[in-house]
């Protein structure tokens, strides 16, 4: 079944080409169903290919054929599956058919609705083939076609200011990170002479990379790094993730796939494909740990204080990233990856249920909502279930996966990244259930919108309820009560005879921590607590909760203005280009063109002078004849020697 693995990104590219076939005046529901039908078949394949490759533990399966020649290097194209790309399979077919189907809700009337469906459909099939290429060169192409839907997808309702803005935002700054993956994978196409992964952690592993007389470890410590550039753009790390937040001005479905299960998840599926890698260059390795742990913790406090309900949950996002960073950093691959998993369940979830809430009331304004609950008790629950998943609440699926990684974090000697990520989940607790009571207890704020607030409608309902299936029973898959199968099946992909990991990086990849009953309890109880302060604050606030406002009220607006790091980018960067571009303006205008404007004045002014040597006089034109003749004498007698030389 592993050589049918082209057919999971094949049919997303189908639909996308029927419809675009189809034009812009197709029915919503053929749109809808061809989409959401040859999506699911994807998915199914997925399952199949998912289950080969596990009972197959010794293959990382790759078809490839000739794509081109330069001079005499030869370049392949084709498609490999391991088992970290079946998982994602599964996981990106599973959200994309569950978004695809809610989107024939949300979306319902929009003029451009089969565009949507055009740009999603490309989207998926872009990111299928981003998880099954075999090399570096082929993932990029699909890398900047990503990038490049995520940008048409952020922007579609190009009317609105804030969409186009956030759509040349998301653009401008992923690129940056583009540019430095790029430069990463030519350094390595130089060292190695491939593109190949196989070649590429052969080289790493056994210390044969070499590049101008630099050593294999600074080769790969430097292409880690420019590599992991790329990652930082694309899952928002800091100090470039300030692009997540503003593309929440794209369709909520466009948040739930592409900027919580997907497309930022490829710069955390980057960092594990290339592990090997990372493990060679062991300063790039805790350079993404503390990027990871620095940004788990800043994201989670600004979401705090965020009055936008789409702006929590991406702030929530860029803070999840960031704990999958760091478990990849500290040397829990497998828990990476599981985070990573349950969190596309739990995370789409949110979005979506989020999206319902939108849908139901036309504002984004948490502080417009309340008392959803007897409203849309379904969105309410599904609701519920992601923030206990998200909040690390036992058994729930986010329970399991980060609670893997801070033990992790800890047993391998980072307590203080231990203490950034047990801080930042207090604050994930407090502020998704922030979220929870603003939304959907207490009494409405806006009786006007409370009055028209509805569910969505059974297309809009089934995506949440798997959704919220998932998002409680899929931590599971990881425990020791299914004896750490996810652990078992993404090692496979090492413990193979032909891996081209070297023995270390086996190690460190098949590395795993044992369950700390004192640390499970430790994070229960820090989410706990943070829903508690959470509930204090906004389920019956009080007078206390009142005076806490006003004495944290500079923390306050830190947070709110998030730290600001938008300001401060707008004033270096953008003012400082502004500035830039002024004195290079006053360059031009007064130096170079200054001194061009200067000759062309003093040419004006000789014409002018030598206009009054033209009388029209023959008897004058003779006389300047004869003064210069006998100037022509005088140089040549005294000067030349003449008759006196």
């Amino acid at each position: 079944m592993v050589q049918y693995a082209w057919l999971v990104p094949l049919l997303p590219l189908v639909a996308y080409v029927f419809l675009l076939f189809l034009g812009r005046k197709a029915p919503e529901g053929i749109v809808a169903g061809v989409s959401v039908v040859l999506t699911a078949i994807s998915f199914v394949i997925s399952l199949f290919v998912f289950q080969a490759v596990g009972s197959h533990p010794n293959g990382n399966d790759t078809y490839v054929f000739h794509w081109l020649t330069v001079g005499s290097r030869n370049f392949d194209v084709g498609f490999q599956v391991t088992h970290l790309n079946a998982l994602m399979l599964v996981i990106v077919t599973l959200v994309s058919a569950l978004v695809l189907l809610f989107s024939k809700g949300y979306m319902h009337r929009d003029e451009r609705f089969p565009v949507f469906y055009q740009y999603l459909n490309l989207f998926v099939f872009s990111m299928l083939a981003l998880v099954l290429s075999p090399n570096l060169l082929q993932l990029y192409i699909f890398w900047e076609m990503v990038g490049l839907c995520s940008y048409l997808l952020v922007g579609f309702w190009y009317f609105k200011p804030e969409a186009a803005l956030a759509a040349k935002k998301s653009f401008i700054v992923t690129r940056i990170g583009d540019t430095g993956m790029f430069a990463g994978i030519i350094l390595l196409f130089l060292a190695s002479g491939s593109f190949d992964y196989s070649t590429i952690f052969s080289a790493a592993t056994a210390g044969t990379l070499s590049f101008h007389g630099m050593s294999s470890g600074t080769v790969a410590t430097v292409a880690a790094l420019l590599i992991f550039m790329g990652a930082v753009g694309k899952s928002a790390q800091f100090p470039l993730h300030i692009w997540l937040p503003d593309a929440m001005e794209g369709p909520t479905p466009v948040s739930a796939l592409i900027h919580a299960a997907t497309m930022v998840a490829a710069g955390v599926y980057l960092v594990a494909r290339a592990y090997p890698l990372f493990v060679s260059a062991p300063a790039a390795l805790h350079t993404v740990a503390w990027i990871g742990g620095i940004t788990a913790l800043l994201a989670s406090l600004i979401a705090l204080t965020q009055r936008d309900i789409k702006r929590v949950i991406a702030y929530s996002t860029v803070s999840q990233l960031g704990y999958m960073m760091m478990a990849l950093g500290v040397g829990a691959y497998a828990y990476g990856v599981f985070h990573l998993m349950t969190h596309a369940f739990f995370k789409a979830l949110l979005f979506l249920a989020a999206g319902s809430v939108i849908h139901a009331l036309d504002t984004q304004d948490l502080f417009e909502m309340g008392g959803l609950r007897r409203k849309m008790p379904l969105t309410t629950y599904t609701f519920l279930a992601g923030a206990l998943a998200l909040a690390g609440i036992v058994p729930f699926a986010g329970f399991w996966s980060k609670d893997d990684i801070l033990g992790a974090t800890l047993a391998s000697g980072h307590p203080v990244l231990y203490a950034f990520g047990l801080l930042a989940a207090f604050c994930t607790a407090f502020y998704i259930f922030r979220v929870f009571f603003l939304a959907f207890t207490g009494q409405p704020r806006d009786e006007a919108k409370y009055e028209h607030a509805h569910e969505g409608g059974w297309v809009m309902a089934v995506p949440l309820v798997i959704l919220a299936a998932f998002a409680t029973l899929a931590g599971f898959f990881n425990t020791p009560l299914n004896h750490h199968g996810l652990e078992r099946y993404l090692f496979a992909d090492y413990a193979a005879p032909h891996s081209a990991a070297g023995t270390d990086v086996v190690a460190t990849i098949g590395q795993t921590y044992p369950e700390n009953i004192g640390l499970m309890a430790v994070s229960v109880a820090v989410g706990l607590f943070g829903i508690l302060v959470a509930a204090l604050f906004y389920w019956r606030p009080g007078k206390g909760a009142e005076r806490a406002a006003r004495m944290f009220s500079l923390p306050y607006q830190v947070s709110f203005h998030k730290f600001f790091v938008d300001e401060a980018y707008e004033w270096f960067f953008v003012g400082g280009g502004k500035r830039l571009a002024a004195l290079v303006r006053w360059f031009d205008v007064y130096v170079l063109d200054g001194l061009v404007q200067l000759l062309g004045r003093l040419g004006s002014v000789g014409g002018r002078l030598l206009r009054f040597s033209q009388t029209g006089q023959i008897q004058t034109y003779s006389a300047w004849a004869t003064v210069g003749l006998l100037v022509f004498v005088a140089i040549a007698v005294f000067r030349i020697g003449g008759v006196f030389g």
